[in-house]
C-alpha cells in the first residue's frame, strides 16, 4: 500500500512538471529509484531488490527504442523504469499497454485540436501524462490495490 501511495505522488509530480515544463526531472526520478529499491528490500528482502531491478530494466527497455528514434524524451524512459522498480516487471508491462492506449487517444486529441494530421506533424505531447495514466489504470485494475 505504501508503494502505491508513493507511486501516485511521484506520478502526480511528474505529470505537473511534464505539462508545465515538458520535463520529467532527474531530481525526482533518481531519489525515487533509490526509495523504490529500498522499499522493495524492506518488504521482500533481497528477492524484492531482484524484482525491483528486473522491473526497472523492463520499463526502461520498453521505451528505449522510441527514445533512440527521437519519439520521446529520456525522462519518459526513466519514469517507466521507475514504475517497474516500484511495482515489478508484470505491473510495468501492464502499465505499458494502458500507456499505449492512452497515448494513442492523446495523439488523436492533438490531431483533432490542431486541425488535421498534417498540421500536427512535428508537434510533441507530454507523454509522461500517458505514462502516469497507464500506471494509474494498472493500479485501478489491481485487485489488491482496491
Amino acid at each position: 500500500m505504501l508503494i502505491n501511495i508513493f507511486l501516485i505522488v511521484v506520478l502526480a509530480v511528474c505529470v505537473v512538471t511534464d505539462l508545465r515544463k515538458r520535463k520529467i526531472y532527474n531530481k525526482v526520478i533518481f531519489p525515487s529509484l533509490l526509495i523504490a529499491f529500498g522499499m522493495n528490500i524492506a518488504i521482500e528482502g533481497i528477492s524484492g531488490l531482484g524484482e525491483s531491478l528486473l522491473g526497472f530494466a523492463a520499463g526502461f527497455a520498453l521505451l528505449l527504442i522510441p527514445y533512440i528514434l527521437g519519439g520521446m524524451g529520456a525522462g519518459d524512459v526513466k519514469l517507466l523504469g521507475l514504475i517497474g522498480a516500484l511495482k515489478g516487471s508484470g505491473f510495468v508491462l501492464e502499465s505499458f499497454i494502458y500507456t499505449a492506449v492512452i497515448g494513442a487517444m492523446l495523439a488523436i486529441l492533438v490531431i483533432v485540436m490542431r486541425g488535421g494530421f498534417k498540421k500536427s506533424l512535428g508537434v510533441g505531447m507530454p507523454y509522461g501524462v500517458a505514462i502516469a495514466g497507464g500506471a494509474a489504470m494498472a493500479l485501478l485494475m489491481d485487485v489488491e490495490f482496491l
